[in-house]
């Protein structure tokens, strides 16, 4: 179920009316009704997936309990692994088995041994990604006695299957989420209002701003032998606004629709693209994924302690995990090991935390240094998304080729030339209004502090009707692949 589609605009009200006005005077309903929903949302996709996420639901509950009340450390031991094997070895087998047996073919023909291993027509379930890696840290803090466990098995499955979140985050830690399903929730009406305004402004990041981005970016990137270099720079730019629209707006509309049901989830994107440095990109962009990362790898490995090669393979190794996580194929691999390098001179030169306040705070505009120091890091993000939107390293390599021939040169041209022209228009709209909220949790957070109501609402009713205007083919969420 599509949060952009007349199948959750159905949904959401009637969750909505059931929560609040028949369930609303019983914590143990309401959790219920939570479970309920979000494994219907999750079931309208394939209903056979069900029983995974019931089943991974199931092992990290009684984990949890057993790590309770056992004190021998080799027990504990063996009751964490069973979770994370149980976890990551369905991840591995959905998403990664034909990758690894692919290349394992490949590996022995260099050897002149050809081998017919058999490969399988496996359908990732969506979200699997994100939901594994909430439970899986559910589980290692609970281990490290950071959390305790639950003893109420309909409250887990609520933070388990929560469906706003589901399946594609923000990737919420148990002691942020888990605590909030036992406390009595009220409707609160300014909560509710502020959660509508993120999920409008969602909504237009994503139909707007990503869905039409991607109808440039598809062309391009399906056809890039036919396209100048300029044309394929625009490319790789659409691409970038698509992605952070895309996964962005999935992130506001999550939040938002969880705070219509008194949740407060934690922020996933602080404006990344505003970003001066590599590392203050990574601070801000899929916060949940960069933290989880840091916290359960990172740190534990040793993180920036240590000698200069511990730094360097600690960083190498989180990126390329990272870029693995995103998918079996070597494009996100050199994706995450292109991020490595680019973070790699600020850590060794202790310049990664330098930027930890958002560009130009309280002022309107930023210095020209700033500037230049936001357009550089995009430009290095935009060409490493380059393959992260490859098909594969030889279509990643040929379109890099052609941008930096002659042709980079000439002046670009597109099929729909007269409708990019109103696209632009969108994009530097969208970025304007991101740059003035950019203090804020979302780009509109600050509407609500207009003195007239005319205005506030004046500015709805034109993202509504540009929403409805600019609405093409409704396009997947790119996250829902991972």
């Amino acid at each position: 179920m599509f949060f952009n589609s007349i199948d959750f605009a159905i949904f959401l009200p009637v969750v909505f009316f059931l929560y609040w006005f028949i369930t609303n005077k019983n914590l143990k309903l309401q959790n219920v009704l939570i479970v309920i929903s979000s494994y219907v949302f999750y079931g309208w996709w394939d209903w056979r997936f069900l029983f995974l996420i019931l089943f991974s639901t199931i092992v990290d509950y009684f984990v949890g309990l057993s790590l309770a009340k056992e004190k021998i450390k080799t027990k504990r031991k063996a009751l964490l692994c069973t979770s994370i094997l149980v976890n990551l070895g369905f991840l591995g087998f959905f998403k990664y088995y034909n990758f690894f047996i692919e290349n394992f073919t490949t590996a022995f023909s260099f050897f002149g041994k050809e081998i017919q291993p058999n490969s399988l027509n496996i359908i990732l379930p969506v979200g699997i990604s994100f939901y594994t890696f909430q439970t899986l840290s559910y589980s290692i803090d609970v281990y490290k006695r950071k959390l305790q466990p639950t003893r109420d098995f309909i409250v887990f499955a609520s933070f388990v299957s929560f469906f706003p979140q589901l399946v594609a985050g923000p990737i919420e830690r148990a002691t942020n989420l888990l605590p909030q399903f036992y406390k009595k929730r009220y409707f609160n009406y300014s909560q509710a209002i502020d959660g509508m305004r993120q999920i409008l402004w969602g909504l237009f990041k994503k139909i707007v701003i990503a869905d039409n981005c991607a109808q440039y970016a598809n062309i391009i990137f399906n056809n890039s032998s036919d396209y100048s270099g300029s044309t394929l720079v625009l490319g790789a730019i659409f691409f970038s606004f698509q992605i952070y629209g895309d996964f962005s707006g999935y992130s506001d509309i999550a939040i938002g629709v969880s705070r219509l049901f008194g949740f407060n989830l934690k922020q996933n994107f602080a404006f990344p693209y505003f970003s001066r440095d590599i590392a203050e990109f990574w601070r801000r962009w899929h916060i949940s994924l960069s933290t989880w990362f840091r916290d359960y790898l990172y740190i534990p490995l040793g993180g920036s302690r240590g000698g200069t090669w511990n730094k360097i393979r600690n960083i190498m190794l989180i990126f390329i995990v990272s870029g693995f996580w995103h998918g079996a194929n070597w494009t996100f691999i050199i994706w995450g090991l292109l991020n490595a390098i680019y973070f790699l001179p600020l850590i060794l030169t202790n310049n990664n935390r330098n930027n930890l306040e958002i560009v130009a705070k309280g002022n309107y505009l930023p210095t020209i240094k700033e500037f230049a120091s936001m357009i550089l890091t995009f430009g290095f993000t935009a060409f490493a998304w380059i393959f992260f939107r490859a098909e594969n390293i030889r279509h990643a390599i040929n379109y890099i080729t052609e941008i930096f021939s002659k042709s980079l040169l000439t002046f670009p041209v597109f099929d729909k030339d007269d409708y990019v022209k109103p696209l632009f228009l969108l994009i530097l709209i969208f970025i304007i209004i991101e740059w003035f909220g950019r203090e804020q949790q979302y780009a509109i957070a600050r509407l609500s502090l207009l003195r007239y109501k005319l205005f506030r609402y004046a500015f709805y009713n034109i993202i509504i009707f540009i929403i409805f205007w600019f609405s093409g083919e409704q396009q997947e969420f790119i996250y829902f692949q991972f």
